[in-house]
Formats: C-alpha cells, sequence, structure tokens
C-alpha cells in the first residue's frame, strides 16, 4: 500500500463529524434566512453580482465553487483504483445504482410529483426548472461526505476510497451525456456548451489543480498535507455558506411567494434517497459482499455531489431558478437524511449477515 493510500485511508476512517457537518441543517437554514433578508433589503449588490458572467458561468459562484469542491478532492486518492478488484461485487452494484438507476429514479419522480402531484401548488414557470435542478443533483454522486458516512458504519476504508475514486473518473464522462439525456427527454432544452463547460470547470480542472496540491503536499510529509487540509476546510465551509446566502437572496421573493415550495421538493429527494440505498444495501447482500462494504456502497448511492450540481444550475438556469432552488433543497436535508440511513445500516446489521455468505 502506497503512502498517499495510507494517508487517505487514515481520514476515511478516523476523525468523527466535524462540528459543521453534524450542524449543516443549521447552517442551511440560517443562511436561507440571511440570504432572504439580505435580498430584500439590499437586493442591488446581489443583482450586481449575479451579472458577472463569462459563457454564462457566474465568475463569483466559479470561485466559490472552486474554494468548496478542491479541498474535497484533495482527499481522493486516484492510486486507490486497483483495489476496485478487490471487491468487484460492491463496486458492481454502486456503479449499477449510481448510473443505470438514481438519475433515472430521480427524473421519474420529478415527472410524478413536480409536474403531476404538486404542480397545483408550484409557480407554473418554474416547473421545468425544478425538474431541471432535480435531474442534476441525481446525477452527480456524492464524494467527500461519502468518507464521513463510511466512518459511521464502520465501512472499509480502502472500498470507500476505490469507489470514490472511480466515481469521480466516470462523472467527468458521465455527468454530461445523462444530464443532458434525461432533461432532453423532460423537454428542457439546456445548451450543450454550457453543460460541457460547468463539467470542465466545476470536474476537470478542480480534479487536476486537487490532485497537482494533492501531491506536492504529499512530498512534505502526511502532517504537512493534513495540515493543510485542515485549513483549507474551514475555507471550504464559508465558500458554501456565502454561496447559500447569494443563491436565497436570489431566492427570497419566491419562497416568500410560496413557502411549501422547500417542502414539496424535498418530497422527492427522501424517496430518491430511501430507494436508491436501501437498493444498493439490499443487492450487496444479495451477492454476497461483506457489511463493511455494503454500508459505504449504500451511502454514495443515496447522497449527492450537491456543490456540482449548484455549479451546473446556476450556470444552466441563473441564481433566479427554480432548479438552482431544488439543487439547495438537496443541501439542505443531506445531513439529518444521511444519519437516518446510517442508523438504519448500523441497527441491521444483524440481519444484513445472516444472508448470503461472504464471497471471496
Amino acid at each position: 500500500m502506497s503512502v498517499p493510500c495510507e494517508v487517505s485511508a487514515t481520514q476515511a476512517s478516523g476523525a468523527p463529524m466535524s462540528l459543521f457537518e453534524r450542524g449543516l441543517t443549521l447552517w442551511v437554514g440560517l443562511c436561507i434566512l440571511v440570504g432572504i433578508g439580505l435580498g430584500q433589503w439590499a437586493p442591488a449588490p446581489f443583482q450586481f453580482l449575479g451579472r458577472l458572467e463569462i459563457a454564462q458561468v457566474n465568475i463569483p459562484v466559479g470561485l466559490l465553487i472552486w474554494v468548496m469542491i478542491i479541498p474535497m478532492l484533495m482527499k481522493i486518492d486516484f492510486g486507490a483504483l486497483h483495489q476496485v478488484r478487490a471487491h468487484w461485487r460492491g463496486i458492481g452494484v454502486t456503479l449499477f445504482v449510481n448510473w443505470a438507476v438514481k438519475p433515472f429514479s430521480m427524473a421519474l419522480l420529478a415527472w410524478l410529483f413536480i409536474r403531476g402531484l404538486f404542480a397545483p401548488w408550484l409557480p407554473a414557470e418554474q416547473l421545468d426548472a425544478y425538474v431541471a435542478g432535480l435531474i442534476l443533483l441525481a446525477a452527480a454522486p456524492c464524494t467527500a461526505m461519502v468518507f464521513v458516512w463510511s466512518r459511521l458504519t464502520g465501512g472499509d476504508p480502502y472500498f470507500t476510497l476505490s469507489q470514490v475514486a472511480l466515481n469521480d473518473v466516470i462523472m467527468v464522462f458521465a455527468f454530461a451525456p445523462i444530464a443532458g439525456l434525461l432533461l432532453g427527454l423532460s423537454s428542457i432544452l439546456v445548451p450543450w456548451e454550457t453543460l460541457l463547460t460547468s463539467v470542465a470547470l466545476y470536474i476537470v480542472v478542480p480534479v487536476i489543480i486537487a490532485q497537482w496540491w494533492r501531491r506536492r503536499l504529499l512530498r512534505h510529509g502526511s502532517a504537512r498535507f493534513e495540515a493543510t487540509l485542515e485549513t483549507l476546510g474551514h475555507a471550504s465551509i464559508l465558500a458554501l455558506l456565502a454561496t447559500l446566502v447569494l443563491l436565497f437572496a436570489f431566492q427570497g421573493q419566491a419562497i416568500i411567494d410560496a413557502p411549501l415550495i422547500i417542502l414539496l421538493l424535498a418530497v422527492p429527494i427522501l424517496i430518491q434517497v430511501f430507494f436508491n440505498s436501501a437498493l444498493a444495501y439490499w443487492l450487496n447482500r444479495v451477492v454476497g459482499e461483506r457489511h463493511s462494504v455494503a454500508c459505504p456502497s449504500a451511502l454514495i448511492g443515496a447522497s449527492n455531489f450537491f456543490e456540482l450540481a449548484v455549479a451546473a444550475a446556476i450556470a444552466l438556469f441563473g441564481f433566479e431558478s427554480g432548479a438552482a432552488l431544488a439543487t439547495v433543497v438537496g443541501v439542505l436535508i443531506e445531513v439529518p437524511v444521511m444519519l437516518l440511513v446510517v442508523r438504519v445500516v448500523n441497527r441491521t446489521r444483524g440481519w444484513y449477515e445472516r444472508g448470503p455468505r461472504v464471497r471471496s
């Protein structure tokens, strides 16, 4: 095992959730209130920031997303990819749920709830945008937060590393085609050049920067690497909170006019989380994978890379769009819902291990 991989595995199995991670829902809720208040009280500065664009990509948000994403991507060791062979059944389940089930099930739920059951209570002009935001959210599997969920379930750290690294590689090539396909099937036209630009700006370039920076830091030892990550983590938190304030400054009037929007958008997200995590958990049991592999496999299928989804939604539809709001709802419910999933998989370990014998 290489030193970088050992460092990453230690991170994947070591520290508990930080104060920010535990209170993410609270911080998002506060950002909603602050953003709405500032947007109503002083709209001019936010309108100015919203106009700072190049090729439909908002510059302030682009910079904030980089500050959010790069520290997360620095945790990923692509050298762990060779380990996929050790748990190929679990990896197969992960890939099947992430790429063949999750985006399509979310599209179906969005059509059913947003365009159907909930349509009378939502702004008619934003229905397509809400559907688009939910699709973008589901088309991007989670990265860094999976390490947190894996730790809380006693997940195999090397499996967690390998599945996250493989998912990030696939995301470079699959996010735009899957999102474009499902948006097209939903009769939502998006400029392909903007979608591909989002992939380049928010996946490809950050991955290159993060991995270059990771290698440079590790040359000076793991202590230097971990200290830098801790410092960058604080900046990442501030960038996330600033992005949320910006978003809700633009979304404030829509939320005031229809306060049920957030609750209604949360329904398909919740169903999608529970369905995909249960499916991945059960499939791992069927194929005979260990519980320590089934847990992170189920959890990566349930959570989302919301930073990418938020950035793509803003680039494609704008700050004031229902798409941007739908992706942020995913951020709002992420921690309490995933902690519930963690609790379920921990409490059902006995049931899980009474299933098919683990295969080598």
